[in-house]
């Protein structure tokens, strides 16, 4: 099995005429995601070649819904429209929406997260992160297919790159689900969102989380998994050798002071029973570890005959 996104996921691009959602189309199209149309208002009516297939360009989101029954919307729009694109896909009852743009205002998100939630109906992943793969099942976003097959480890992860790196060092085991949920300072799905899906996800046996500097994310989740995760947890948390003050590649990667500091999470996750390595390698070692197999008792000696009286 897989979380938020399988075999039966019906997907439209919002922006799949334009050249990363296009590009990104024809690789989820051929990691044989079911791509059903695309969105956009300007070339409505037209379709675009996937490679193994044409797809139809729509008017509207709702119009894109009732035609082919699509449950999933990857939206690749410039991060000025990012809030319309979005606001949009929940208005029309989108079940997923993937927010793949970076750079989008973070009053937008603030604004079109509190509709999603409002609406009970819609989910969203991002913005400004690398979407969500089922190996095997399908994938949308821009995360490479090819890394790894499925298997049963979950991974959630802020950092799109380190999402590929534990996904390559563990891809002889594979994944139910990988999911990048992005490093802005708000994002649609968090950490625990992942954590409660993996641990209900009978065919997930390991969760492996990733964090980052800035913001108290990460020790939420501890507090989470100490209370409601029963299999085991691997985690890492990039920024160790951060300097205080300075953002570091996300806008929500920031330590003041004592607070968001890498130490002061690592610490908080092993106190809830989460083994954190100090390396995205050895946190996947941690991970092997603890997914091999209890080894065999020896078998018992025989017991040598009592000796005539």
């Amino acid at each position: 099995m897989a979380i938020f996104l399988d075999g039966d996921s019906r997907i439209i691009v919002q922006g799949i005429t334009g050249s990363e959602g296009f590009k990104h189309a024809r690789r989820m199209s051929a990691a044989d995601a079911q791509i059903v149309g695309g969105v956009n208002p300007k070339k409505a009516g037209t379709d675009v070649d996937l490679g193994n297939r044409r797809t139809p360009v729509f008017g509207t989101v709702a119009e894109a819904m009732r035609e082919t029954g699509a449950n999933v919307s990857v939206v690749f729009v410039p991060p000025r429209f990012a809030k319309a694109a979005v606001c949009e896909a929940i208005e029309a009852g989108m079940p997923l929406v993937v927010v793949i743009t970076e750079g989008v205002p973070v009053r937008d998100t603030v604004e079109f997260y509190a509709q999603a939630k409002a609406s009970g109906r819609t989910r969203i992943i991002g913005p400004n992160c690398p979407g969500i793969v089922s190996p095997g099942l399908s994938n949308a976003g821009i995360i490479p297919d090819h890394i790894t097959g499925s298997g049963p480890i979950g991974l959630v992860s802020k950092s799109g790159t380190l999402t590929y790196q534990m996904m390559h060092e563990l891809s002889d085991i594979g994944f139910s689900t990988a999911i990048g949920i992005g490093g802005d300072p708000i994002v649609g799905t968090s950490h625990i969102d992942a954590l409660a899906a993996f641990e209900a996800d009978p065919e997930t046996k390991l969760i492996v989380m990733i964090g980052e500097i800035g913001g108290d994310a990460e020790e939420r989740a501890a507090e989470f998994i100490r209370e409601k995760v029963t299999k085991p947890v691997v985690g890492y948390i990039a920024g160790f050798t951060a300097p205080e003050g300075k953002t570091m590649g996300h806008a929500g990667a920031i330590v003041s002071g004592s607070s968001g500091t890498a130490r002061a999470k690592k610490e908080a996750l092993e106190s809830a029973g989460v083994r954190v390595g100090t390396s995205p390698s050895e946190a996947a070692a941690l991970a092997r570890n603890a997914l091999a197999p209890t080894s065999p008792a020896p078998p018992a000696r025989p017991t040598s005959p009592a000796p005539p009286a």
